[in-house]
């Protein structure tokens, strides 16, 4: 009885040894080692006009309402097809009842329709739009990174961002008396592309009461994306 008491003491043991050598691998794992953070940013054409055209009207019948709607959208979307390099999505379209005085009865509808006008070629799409004012009215005017453009300065971000970690880990080591280092962890991550940039169309506004179309001036600008490095290096000392 003894005897199996003091083996099965020294099999806890033995097992307890063994459930101990992961930590002891673990604690090892994270010697000398240090947390870095490098961040790189550039300054990124808007390079992506975004205009947002609508038609809206009301009427005591709502479909007569509908058909005016449908009619002036199909003739907006027949004069934006004519243009080269001009992307087309039609946006919402909403009808909603108006009612009278005592908000009882209904006396008429409210129709709205958008299209959305999307190029790089800002005076393609200038022109057109202050062609199309004569029957629609602007919503608004956005500038925004092109797709190829996003994914040309990613690329070029992620390169100096990994650079730039390289840089601080050799610092860093230097600064500890290091012969080396390794790389543990290292994590990249955009801070996003901003959202489009929004233009008031006050002026597109005025452009459209004249009888003659007017093409507006445009400037989109730029914006500031960056990208950070974290990770931690083990430092090798001498």
């Amino acid at each position: 009885m003894h005897t199996f008491r003091r083996s099965a003491a020294l099999l806890a043991l033995s097992i307890g040894s063994i459930a101990s050598l992961p930590a002891l691998a673990a604690d090892e794992l994270h010697y000398n080692q240090i947390a870095l953070r490098a961040e790189v940013s550039q300054e990124v054409a808007r390079d992506l006009m975004i205009v947002t055209l609508y038609s809206e009207a009301q009427d005591a019948d709502p479909a007569k309402l509908a058909a005016q709607i449908t009619t002036t959208m199909n003739k907006a979307l027949g004069q934006a097809r004519q243009v080269k390099d001009i992307t087309l999505r039609q946006g919402s379209r909403n009808s909603y009842p108006i009612y009278d005085t005592k908000g009882q009865k209904i006396t008429g509808w409210r129709e709205r329709a958008e299209l959305r006008l999307e190029s790089s070629d800002f005076a393609a799409l200038s022109k057109l739009t202050g062609e199309m004012l004569g029957d629609l009215k602007m919503a608004g005017m956005d500038f925004a990174i092109a797709d190829p453009t996003r994914k040309t300065s990613e690329d070029a971000l992620l390169k100096d961002a990994v650079n730039a970690f390289k840089a601080r880990a050799q610092l860093a080591t230097d600064a500890l008396g290091g012969k080396g280092y390794k790389i543990v962890n290292l994590n990249l991550n955009s801070n996003g592309y901003p959202q489009p940039y929004m233009r008031a169309p006050m002026m597109m506004k005025a452009a459209s009461m004249d009888s003659a179309p007017v093409t507006p001036e445009v400037e989109a600008g730029t914006s500031q994306v960056s990208m950070t490095a974290d990770g931690s290096i083990e430092v090798l000392m001498q």
